[in-house]
């Protein structure tokens, strides 16, 4: 994994996350934006933000993996994790498919 000496907090890893969640279908919309931002910060935001934009998918769910692992992650953790990424995927006034993709697989892995 590239940076694999990059250690997330769980708060980094919660933004990322969202981020690359609400990136599912290609855009963010501002809705999605606001709902992270006020969930972690407008500087946390942007730091991970400037983080996702260097990382293709692969690299980016290998992260998110490693960060789970790290950060020793409880099935209650997780679970609490997806309940954020749900909230976020209506904030936008719908679920996508794309959006839906996402959450399966990254309930699949982690």
């Amino acid at each position: 994994m590239p940076d694999n000496h990059l250690i997330w907090t769980r708060e980094e890893l919660k933004t990322y996350v969202l981020i690359f969640c609400a990136n599912a279908n290609f855009s963010e919309s501002k809705d999605e934006k606001r709902f992270i931002k006020e969930k972690v910060g407008k500087e946390e935001y942007q730091k991970m933000h400037a983080e996702f934009e260097k990382n293709n998918d692969y690299v980016s769910i290998q992260k998110i993996q490693a960060a789970i692992e790290h950060n020793n992650y409880t099935q209650k953790d997780k679970d609490e994790l997806f309940g954020e990424i749900k909230a976020m995927f209506v904030q936008d006034g719908e679920t996508d498919i794309l959006e839906a993709n996402i959450f399966r697989g990254l309930h699949h892995i982690l």
